[in-house]
């Protein structure tokens, strides 16, 4: 179960923390690393850093960009040093540990860590199912990277061994699977003069983060497949008879 567990580190500019990341994941039973453009890699500080985790550095995926890291995730939990102003669930360390457990016998799970100097974006944090923040001493509330993806293994490896944490039934769409779900969407909202193009605003974006953040199972994400390539056929139809008329 813990093998579909990854660790996705955005744009790490200290390979040093590449290799804590590795010798912190293996630890704890992990074995999936995910470089999104990293800085330095391979490097022999990461190596050094790694100590007897090398097998993990060594197999780890480097990637371009966060949504090639998270394309056949069916949950992306993203991580930030501090609280924002978003619509996503939030989920302290330990709930977040349960979650990541219940699912993971289900598909692919990602832990998703941002910039050592300014976490994840606003933009990737949006890609998320959920946010998970780390509460700390109010005086001093910064974690090191490698040191919040210690915390968060561990609660998973903790999460992992107990008898209370029950594997959910619910299946979920991958990521990839809800990004052509919202192509469809924009596809025939457009179609439906919806959204028009004098005046788009941002309701992509708003839908965008309410599927994310209420997350459709796997077969009502195809019952709203099909209630769009129902409207299509629909307007097409229409379309025709107009025509012969």
């Amino acid at each position: 179960m813990l093998s579909n567990v990854r660790i996705v580190l955005i744009n790490t500019f200290h390979p040093g923390n590449i290799g804590a990341a590795a010798r912190a994941m293996k630890n704890m039973g992990l074995s999936q690393l995910w470089l999104v453009d990293p800085n330095d890699h391979p490097s022999e500080e990461a190596v050094s850093r790694a100590a007897g985790a090398k097998d993990v550095l060594d197999n780890a995926r480097v990637v371009s960009t966060m949504e090639e890291a998270i394309a056949d995730c069916q949950l992306v939990i993203g991580t930030s040093a501090r609280t924002r102003t978003f619509d996503l669930p939030i989920l302290d360390a330990r709930n977040c540990a349960e979650k990541v457990v219940s699912e993971a016998s289900h598909g692919e799970i990602a832990l998703v860590f941002g910039r050592e100097t300014m976490g994840l974006l606003n933009e990737e944090l949006q890609l998320c199912n959920f946010h998970v923040y780390i509460p700390a001493n109010p005086e001093y509330p910064v974690l090191n990277v490698a040191q919040a993806i210690q915390l968060l293994c561990y609660e998973v490896w903790m999460a992992s061994q107990s008898t209370e944490v029950k594997p959910t039934e619910s299946e979920y769409p991958r990521h990839k699977e809800m990004e052509l779900f919202y192509e469809h969407l924009e596809t025939v909202i457009r179609a439906t003069n919806f959204i028009i193009p004098q005046h788009e605003g941002r309701a992509m974006t708003k839908l965008k983060r309410y599927f994310n953040r209420t997350r459709p199972e796997k077969a009502e994400l195809g019952m709203l497949r099909g209630i769009l390539t129902s409207v299509q056929e629909t307007m097409q139809r229409l379309s025709s008879t107009d025509k012969k008329d």
